[in-house]
């Protein structure tokens, strides 16, 4: 199979679980707001399919999800605080990723998703939202804090499971890995 259907196919497959993960597997954690599981899959494609992977999984994952259980409701600022967020993974875990210092590389792959999705969420989608609902940006960030805790909890807890599938990611498509890991240096 060429490459670019190789490409195609795993992102098609990462949108897929994305929707599935986020639909089938919620874990409510406030009032209104359940955990999204699909941030899972978004991680384990910045990590090791890289930046523009990861971004497109989690930015189309969303869209779909979106339209599946709501309609675009909500849609526009959530997929393009994904777009923040995916660069902001992709971009750490691939200058994070050849460090020897296994706490240097999880410290810095926290502060990268922290930082991340506090800009995505409570900035981005914040002010998508205040645009298009006429409210004040302080009133979105105040809706979306809620998103941004339980955003921030499924991505660091994510961290361990990209460790876990990476090696077989690389394995199984070592054309579309991102660059080296730790190991292979």
């Amino acid at each position: 199979m060429k490459a670019a259907t190789q490409r195609i196919t795993l992102l098609a497959v990462g949108i897929a679980l994305f929707v599935a993960l986020s639909l089938c597997l919620q874990v409510p954690v406030f009032e209104n707001y359940y955990l999204c599981l699909g941030y899972v899959v978004m991680a384990v494609y910045c990590y090791s399919f890289g930046t523009l992977s990861g971004t497109i999984v989690g930015t189309l994952g969303v869209v779909l999800y979106c339209v599946v259980i709501n309609g675009f409701r909500g849609m526009p600022g959530w997929a393009l605080g994904n777009v923040v967020i995916g660069i902001a993974l992709g971009l750490t875990f691939r200058a994070t990723r050849q460090m020897r210092s296994a706490v240097l590389r999880t410290a810095l792959n926290i502060a990268a998703i922290a930082a991340g999705t506090a800009l995505g969420i409570l900035i981005v989608k914040s002010a998508t939202e205040s645009l298009l609902y006429a409210q004040l940006m302080a009133v979105r960030i105040g809706k979306n804090v809620t998103a941004f805790v339980a955003d921030l909890v499924v991505l660091a807890v994510s961290l361990p499971v990209c460790l876990l599938v990476d090696p077989t990611a690389r394995k199984l498509f070592p054309q579309l890995a991102a660059g080296p890991s730790a190991r292979e240096q």
